[in-house]
């Protein structure tokens, strides 16, 4: 795999499976609520610009240190089975599908983070206690081969309806939900679209209509589908993928040479949203440094950092967005949403039923 792929790979997908690794701008030294380290616990993703981060320390006085933990469930349970004795300071990436896990089992400590208040409101949470601070946003949705589309001379998705049609049978590939973060959004997505039981018949004639399902992200976008530039060197056969709405200007920013237009194209009627927080860990032994933190992680000047490096956007009003997202890969205007307790109270079930349905 070339670096291009293996940085697309650690990034576009944002919330991967990958092993554990330990990373950051110091060692861990002692900390203790006078300690001038702080230490960030994060899923494999997280990325960020150095000079972004050395300003932050310079101004803060704080040393940072990163600490990444594997995909996002997997960072979070740890998190949760550790927190009596935690890893680190401040949480970031618990998202929207797992943010009431990790509310119910006491991670998080109340903080009201200075500029919280220029945090769009469609994306703030538990706003009562402020355990969590909203960072990123970034939709789920289904990404469409355009060159497949005009050779074949048929008009891409646009919508959920749309993939149970027969002219699309046979090519829409996604990922388990059960082991893949873009998987489940998307079975959230179908959940948000056709109520607690109607989505089990879409999943039905989903299925009846060739439906493809792979483990994870990475296999779906790189090694199946067609409009990729590693599903173009593995001849993949698949031009519908479960991905970003960020993945087609990815395609354009790591290509060489860059093309004028993205190869890919997002239908906008399949998307869901997704929401990333930091919070400060309950019995974080550095709680000054984390607070210091999770104020610069919701400041503009990491907010504007985060897209070209996560491929996510920024959630905070005022904060620039890069010209290659607006072009090339604008968020949804209406993407699927649901409340983080009713994922919370149904995740699991939906998750067994469709397994059920749809792998067996």
């Amino acid at each position: 795999m070339s670096t291009t792929t293996r940085k697309f790979t650690a990034v576009a997908v944002g919330l991967g499976l990958a092993a554990l690794t330990a990373c950051g701008s110091s060692d861990s030294g002692d900390e203790g609520s006078g300690s001038k380290t702080v230490t960030l616990v994060s899923h494999d993703s997280f990325a960020y610009t150095k000079a972004v981060l050395k300003d932050f320390e310079k101004e803060s006085g704080y040393k940072v240190r990163v600490l990444k933990d594997g995909d996002a469930g997997t960072a979070v349970n740890k998190a949760i089975l550790t927190k009596d004795n935690p890893q680190g300071d401040v949480f970031f990436g618990v998202d929207n599908t797992l943010l009431s896990r990790a509310l119910d089992n006491g991670l998080f400590q109340p903080y009201e983070a200075k500029g919280a208040d220029l945090v769009k409101p469609e994306f703030r949470a538990d706003q009562d206690k402020h355990r969590v601070t909203p960072i990123d946003s970034g939709d789920i949705c289904v990404n469409y081969d355009k060159a497949y589309f005009s050779k074949h001379k048929l008009a891409p998705p646009t919508s959920f309806d749309d993939l149970i049609k027969p002219e699309y049978k046979d090519l829409l590939v996604t990922e388990n939900a059960s082991t893949s973060s873009p998987g489940l959004g998307f079975l959230l997505g179908t959940a948000a679209k056709y109520g607690d039981k109607g989505w089990q018949d879409y999943w039905k004639k989903l299925k009846a209509n060739g439906v493809k399902v792979v483990d994870g992200w990475e296999q779906a976008y790189n090694e199946e589908f067609s409009g990729s530039a590693g599903g173009k060197k593995a001849k993949a056969d698949r031009p519908l993928v479960v991905s970003y709405a960020s993945s087609p200007p990815a395609e354009v920013i790591y290509a060489d040479p860059k093309p004028k237009t993205a190869p890919t194209g997002v239908a906008d009627g399949t998307c869901f949203r997704q929401v990333e927080y930091a919070g400060l860990l309950s019995n974080a032994k550095n709680t000054e440094g984390g607070k210091a933190l999770i104020d610069f992680l919701v400041g503009k000047p990491f907010q504007e950092d985060m897209p070209l490096n996560m491929f996510v956007y920024p959630v905070v009003e005022g904060a620039a967005v890069p010209e290659s997202f607006t072009k090339y890969g604008p968020a949804a205007e209406n993407p699927e949403t649901l409340d983080p307790a009713k994922i919370a109270d149904n995740r699991d079930e939906w998750v067994k039923s469709w397994t059920s349905l749809v792998l067996k």
